[in-house]
């Protein structure tokens, strides 16, 4: 029973939608696969937003990358010249044509010869289409445009039962099918209708603030799937369409304990002496002059040299300047440009708009897959409202994080003390480590100092460093502190030679004393040889004298006992007389 009833579950379980790739990047992420399979989607929009080519990479792509030929049904421009308004995008329609991947059919509607013969419906639309799909077995459709197809109703009421009829014609065949409409007064197509019998309705807008012109792409409605509703920026470029949809916002980036040098053996040494870690966001933000490019191009350049590939964006300096300039403190990136390990790219901040700079900057990694990125500096693409500035660049960030790839950004920083410790593009939270660049000033003269704001995971140095540049690359001058303060510059040298000569000082006194302690003692050593020697005069002479009384004692009891032995014999000689007498 219980088998029986996991079946029954299975049978009753709904389908997904079928779903199309369309090929164009970005978009078959927004939409979790692309435009619904089967069936029609409206592509609407006003004049100039990209509706003919975004219709025609879903028809080229489908041909070309997923085996789906297409009919392109054109009402207001030839064959011809369809095929030469999309050859920019490197779409070659003849060639796919010649080998029955896509079928372009023109046909000509005229409004005024409707009204004389005075009838018209879509029949005859039907058979030339039915025609077409089945001579190249086609499974994509495009209609450009669907304002063509119906200029001939006047009755309203008639226009939206053909409307009907030819979604549902288009339905019932399981044709994926791309409408083109223009943008209605107050709606979102002219008829106002084409949006609720289609399945899938993409919005798109062409618009200009401020002298600078944006376009943007929204999924408006989309039957049985969920899909992104935000707006999008998207790009038309030699490349075709692409779309910059917003990045993973659930912070579940893998990490990397690999570390990459800053190319600075000073700065590293303030990174625990590894540097950064692969996969991590660098602010280096500074006032002008202050040595943030030469910094981005100290890593360029250290990278390059192991290996890495570095894509180097520019906004300020082309690269035969950047070239020049490093050469100066000894950085040659022609010759990693000639390996083909580095990559720069320059232009002007004022030529597009923000989302334009950001997608450019995706479809360069995208093609050139870098290890490194660096772009000199971010603060140019302060553009517009600071929210929108704040949030592309979350998603530039997080698409780098993403791709494990080591960013580089510099900032231009403006003002008092107390502003070089934020940015201008209000970022610094979202920056794993951040190097401040800024100038001294003392004593009359303007010198560069470098310290570590903050470097997530690791220990770091909190020092002031000075910062010289010079034709054997950047250095980091030890902290050299005298009267309360960090020390640079000249004042930096003078105080050194003041404390040298200080030095030299105190070390001639202690010489000079040690010379005079040395006098003291050979005089005071010459002393106690004079007294060893008078004491050892005396010990002898004592000695002497001792030695004299001792024999004089010797003699004189010598002599006693001599003379005690003379006057025995006298005596002795005396007593015999008389004895004999």
């Amino acid at each position: 029973m219980a088998t029986l009833k996991v079946r029954h579950s299975e049978k009753e379980k709904p389908h997904a939608l079928e779903k199309s790739l369309t090929g164009i990047a970005g978009f078959d992420q927004i939409t979790n696969g692309g435009l619904p399979k089967g069936r029609p989607t409206i592509v609407c929009g006003g004049p100039g937003c990209g509706k003919t080519m975004f219709a025609m990479e879903f028809l080229v792509r489908g041909a070309t990358e997923f085996n789906e030929p297409g009919v392109l049904m054109t009402f207001e421009e030839t064959g011809d010249e369809m095929t030469k308004n999309v050859a920019s995008l490197g779409f070659d329609l003849k060639a796919l044509a010649a080998r029955k991947k896509i079928m372009m059919d023109y046909v000509k509607i005229e409004p005024a010869e409707i009204q004389e013969t005075g009838a018209y419906d879509l029949e005859g639309l039907f058979v030339r289409l039915q025609y077409a799909v089945d001579k190249i077995g086609a499974k994509r459709v495009v209609l450009d445009t669907l304002e063509a197809i119906f200029s001939g109703f006047a009755n309203s009421g008639m226009l939206r039962a053909e409307i009907r009829r030819l979604f549902r014609w288009l339905k019932d065949r399981g044709l994926t099918t791309v409408v083109t409409a223009e943008r209605g007064d107050g709606s979102l197509t002219r008829y106002g209708l084409e949006e609720y019998v289609s399945d899938c309705v993409i919005f798109l807008d062409h618009r200009v603030t401020d002298q600078v012109s944006t376009r943007r792409l929204r999924v408006v409605k989309y039957r049985g799937t969920s899909h992104g509703a935000d707006e999008y920026p998207f790009l038309i470029d030699d490349q075709g369409f692409s779309v910059l949809p917003s990045s993973s916002m659930r912070l579940n980036h893998t990490v990397s304990n690999e570390r990459i040098s800053s190319g600075v053996p000073d700065l590293d040494a303030m990174l625990e002496g590894k540097g950064y870690y692969k996969g991590t966001s660098v602010l280096v933000s500074g006032t002008a002059g202050s040595g943030k490019s030469s910094l981005s191009a100290s890593l360029a350049n250290r990278s390059c040299g192991d290996g890495r590939k570095v894509l180097y964006v520019a906004f300020e300096e082309s690269f035969a300047q950047a070239a020049r300039n490093m050469r100066s403190i000894g950085i040659n990136l022609e010759k990693h440009r000639k390996s083909g390990l580095l990559r720069f790219e320059a232009w002007r901040p004022t030529q597009s708009g923000l989302e334009m700079h950001l997608l450019r900057i995706h479809k360069l990694i995208e093609e050139f897959d870098p290890e490194v990125v660096i772009i000199d500096p971010v603060s140019n693409l302060m553009m517009g409202n600071p929210h929108e500035v704040h949030s592309m660049l979350m998603r530039l960030m997080d698409f780098l994080k993403m791709r494990q790839i080591t960013a580089m950004f510099t900032s231009l920083t403006e003002g008092s003390r107390k502003e070089f410790e934020q940015t201008e593009v209000g970022i610094s939270s979202l920056i794993d480590t951040w190097i401040l660049v800024r100038d001294i000033e003392l004593n009359g003269e303007r010198n560069r100092g470098i310290y570590v704001l903050k470097s997530r995971g690791m220990a770091h140095s909190n020092q002031v460093r000075e910062f010289v540049m010079s034709q054997k690359g950047i250095r980091l001058l030890p902290v050299y502190i005298g009267v309360g303060t960090v020390l640079t510059g000249s004042a930096r040298l003078n105080q050194e030679a003041r404390e040298k000569a200080d030095l030299l000082i105190r070390q001639q006194t202690v010489e000079e004393k040690m010379r005079a302690r040395e006098r003291r003692r050979k005089a005071v050593e010459g002393q106690i040889a004079a007294l060893r020697l008078e004491l050892a005069d005396e010990e002898n002479e004592s000695t002497l004298l001792a030695a004299e009384q001792l024999n004089k004692a010797e003699r004189m009891a010598q002599d006693r006992f001599e003379m005690s032995a003379l006057r025995g014999g006298k005596s002795n000689s005396a007593g015999r007389a008389a004895k004999v007498g």
